[in-house]
């Protein structure tokens, strides 16, 4: 039988263990790195000469508090029992003691101390109390216990239940013979030094094509960046241009541009993150800042505005951008229509981590600036994105946002859980927003999730999988048809 010098060392090693030995065992021993030893184990596995079995051990690790306890080499039920043990003492002494509360109630419960008239008093070493010390100790020095032993630790919050997989190759009846039987002196390897030499001609060894190989795995671009191509080129098709815009962003063009009054929920520190450095933003020319302080004290074009002393302070805070509407307010500011402009970016906002909520995530924006632009052609603009994006489903319900009338958020059908999920926002841009900015016609505006409809079109029901848990398995296997 002709064997890769990798088998016959695996061979080799596993004959001193009639019971088998794990991978690391023998990767110790036979000078191979692991993954030959399970490339190894699987060429001879299939010619009969090892077996493998993977068997789930269970054990007991430490906790915080365990560890603790373990490193003090006591108990805190010893410790009050320690405190008594000359004489009773009051309780008020006692309760000088750190971990008083605790070690009075175990003390009690394994009936070492009794409380006689305020004085703690002692009654005897429980025996488990010794004994629960020294399977801590068996804990912490990796040695198992039994479920029973575990039980009070576990209990207590001194140990928790861990499980680890263990795989152990065993040599055959048939390998024991083959190891026997030594090297069959075929050559595996051939170099310049053995065709010069001739050494060739004692013998080549043939490789087994009809094995299968291990998995190459390659360098691979993220989901995420896979579908960011995807989106701009859709945009780029339908004629924008793209334009980008700095993550650390004054609150002048994150919220003052978009007709956000200054003492706005949003602008609080449970949703915003505010930045120490830069302690100012810069803001832009002052005509264009006096006509954003007028659409918010007064109003610009009929309207009252928000009747409220506009601070030029407060609009200079800088922040991490809250989305990406604000690129759309910088480009708006000297903006000659027509015009269709598009940004992919990203944005931070102060939220709880869930399975749909992140800090930091993708937005995708877009405006169209047009005289001749309607309602209906931004439900058009939406339709066909998402169209393209791949979902056949897709309608549209009323919304609000203080930048915007009308509004609308756009939902798709997701067939999987056989509902409508909302994907962001869009309207109209208010004239207190594009008026000030120097843009007398109407303009088509939407801010759109990225990672949510990435999530529904690959399968993920977690959006925390793309940054949060770095699934290499998740990611290598990921399907993106685009």
């Amino acid at each position: 039988m002709e064997l890769h010098p990798h088998e016959l060392k695996l061979l080799e090693t596993l004959k001193d263990f009639p019971n088998g030995a794990g991978v690391a065992e023998i990767a110790r021993l036979s000078g191979l790195n692991p993954d030959s030893v399970r490339k190894a184990s699987l060429w001879a596995s299939s010619k009969g000469l090892v077996s493998s079995k993977t068997e789930s051990k269970i054990f007991y690790s430490l906790t915080q508090e365990g560890n603790k306890w373990f490193k003090d080499n006591t108990l805190p039920e010893l410790e009050i029992y320690k405190a008594v043990s000359s004489s009773a003492k009051k309780i008020t002494d006692l309760m000088k003691l750190k971990y008083f509360d605790v070690g009075l109630m175990w003390a009690k419960k394994k009936n070492m101390v009794k409380i006689d008239g305020g004085y703690v008093q002692k009654i005897n070493v429980a025996k488990d109390a010794d004994k629960e010390l020294k399977n801590l100790e068996r804990a912490a020095n990796g040695r198992s216990l039994t479920e029973l032993e575990a039980a009070e630790l576990k209990k207590r919050g001194f140990v928790e239940k861990k499980f680890e997989k263990i795989e152990t190759i065993l040599i055959t009846k048939k390998g024991l013979e083959t190891a026997d039987s030594g090297s069959d002196g075929k050559i595996g390897k051939l170099t310049p030094e053995i065709i010069r030499s001739g050494e060739w001609r004692k013998g080549l060894r043939p490789y087994d094509l009809t094995l299968s190989p291990g998995r190459l795995i390659t360098g691979k671009r993220h989901i995420t960046s896979i579908w960011m191509e995807k989106i701009r080129k859709i945009f780029l098709d339908m004629g924008f241009s793209e334009k980008a815009g700095p993550l650390v962003e004054s609150s002048f063009w994150c919220f003052d541009a978009l007709y956000q009054p200054q003492d706005h929920p949003s602008r609080e520190l449970a949703d915003t993150f505010y930045m120490k450095m830069p302690a100012k933003s810069k803001l832009p020319d002052a005509q264009i800042v006096n006509n954003v302080r007028r659409a918010h004290e007064s109003g610009i074009g009929g309207s009252t505005g928000w009747m409220y002393k506009w601070s030029e302070d407060i609009a200079k805070k800088p922040v991490l951008r809250t989305h990406t509407t604000a690129v759309s307010a910088r480009s708006l500011n000297g903006l000659k229509p027509p015009a269709k402009i598009f940004c992919i970016g990203r944005a931070f906002r102060n939220e709880t981590v869930d399975y749909k909520h992140l800090p930091e995530f993708t937005q995708v924006e877009g405006i169209v600036a047009d005289e001749n632009v309607t309602f209906r052609d931004l439900l058009g603009y939406l339709k066909e994105f998402y169209w393209r994006l791949g979902f056949e489903k897709i309608r549209f319900r009323p919304a609000y946002f203080p930048y915007t009338e009308m509004s609308v958020e756009p939902e798709v059908y997701f067939e999987e859980k056989k509902e409508w999920v909302e994907l962001g926002g869009a309207g109209i841009f208010r004239p207190e927003v594009t008026n000030p900015l120097g843009v007398d016609v109407p303009v088509l505006a939407w801010g759109l999730s990225l990672e949510r409809p990435i999530a529904l079109m690959t399968g993920l029901n977690d959006i925390r999988n793309f940054y949060f848990k770095n699934d290499l398995k998740l990611l290598r296997d990921a399907k993106v048809n685009v």
